[in-house]
């Protein structure tokens, strides 16, 4: 009897992040600077109608009188040594400085929820979502090929925050931040921190370390807690290749030997490396497309699936089938299809 994998317990080790509207110093800064130039403002106010105030002590309005009485003004803390008399100062107090008061309150007040509330509750937020995740995307590593894989997905209609990457350089998470997706700062060779981006329930995981031995360790480790999750992984030596398939990933990517390829393709011909890069990206005029056979599939040969698409090859039973091979000449129930289909821009209706 096999053993059944043993369960996961998720553990908080490091909370997802998402991009702030403003960095935290700008955001105080900007508030202090706005409640300092009212204070200002009302200073200068109140400099420029001092004869309409009263000094109960000396009878003297000095500059630093006014500058305390703005103070207790604003704060209402009103101690009554120093007063409006005249009906303009008194205008004044009511019609102009009474609402500056009010703001100057609510920009603190505001402060003290920016910073105190509104931040809790955006961690308490991300701890929810995290611990809900699922049927994710997980990036892990946000290098070069992470970045243009992460940007490829958002480009095919992947929310954003269905992504999550994970890499330990501040400044690939940062980009990674501004592009909408959940971002966090840990090491992808630890289960504690797979756990905490709830690898067993992702959708699919993208493996992009940029080493090859650091990449086969994470997928590894994805793999053991995540037996049936799709690993992709971005290897550069061919003699690993087979080391990252022997580790459990799903599909191995050699960005070498592709380069190779479509370098020998330019050779033989001048277009076909530019239809080749056609294929892959969503900018094309044509997408690699690869999904479930459907209802009005079934029955027909791989060739001709209509709707204006082209079927190349099908999947079945783990056995791969080009549309020439007599497996192809009906597709079943259950069979997974690769199709070219034009960009819906290109060739509306088509699907």
């Amino acid at each position: 009897m096999a053993d059944k994998p043993r369960p996961v317990r998720l553990q908080r080790h490091q909370p997802l992040r998402r991009r702030l509207t403003l960095p935290v110093w700008a955001d105080a800064f900007l508030r202090l600077s706005a409640a300092l130039g009212l204070v200002f403002l009302v200073v200068l106010i109140h400099w420029s109608d001092r004869e309409g105030l009263i000094d109960n002590h000396d009878g003297v309005i000095s500059f630093s009188d006014v500058v305390y009485f703005t103070m207790i003004s604003i704060t209402t803390t009103g101690f009554g040594d120093i007063a409006p008399v005249s009906d303009r100062a008194r205008m004044i107090e009511a019609v102009i400085v009474t609402p500056i008061r009010f703001a100057v309150i609510f920009i603190f007040v505001g402060t003290a929820y920016n910073f105190i509330i509104k931040r809790s509750w955006e961690k308490f937020r991300m701890a929810r979502i995290q611990e809900r995740l699922t049927d994710h995307v997980v990036v892990l590593g946000f290098g070069v090929s992470g970045a243009e894989a992460v940007g490829e997905l958002i480009a095919r209609g992947t929310r954003p925050d269905c992504i999550v990457v994970m890499d330990t350089n501040e400044d690939r998470l940062t980009l990674a931040a501004d592009m909408g997706c959940n971002v966090i700062n840990a090491d992808a060779t630890r289960d504690e921190s797979l756990q905490d981006v709830r690898i067993g329930e992702a959708a699919t995981v993208l493996v992009s370390a940029g080493r090859d031995d650091t990449s086969i360790l994470m997928v590894l480790t994805v793999r053991h807690l995540a037996p049936n999750v799709p690993i992709t992984v971005v290897v550069r030596a061919p003699d690993n290749e087979l080391l990252a398939r022997q580790a459990g990933a799903t599909n191995v990517i050699n960005p070498v030997r592709f380069t190779g390829l479509l370098l020998a393709g330019s050779a033989s011909g001048m277009h076909t490396a530019d239809y080749l890069a056609d294929l892959a990206s969503i900018s094309g005029r044509v997408q690699l497309i690869e999904r479930e056979a459907r209802p009005d599939d079934v029955g027909r040969p791989l060739r001709d699936l209509g709707s204006g698409v082209l079927g190349l090859r099908l999947y079945r039973d783990g056995n791969a089938f080009g549309y020439w091979e007599p497996e192809a000449e009906s597709v079943k129930a259950g069979d997974t299809v690769v199709i070219v289909r034009p960009t819906p821009d290109v060739g509306p209706g088509v699907t």
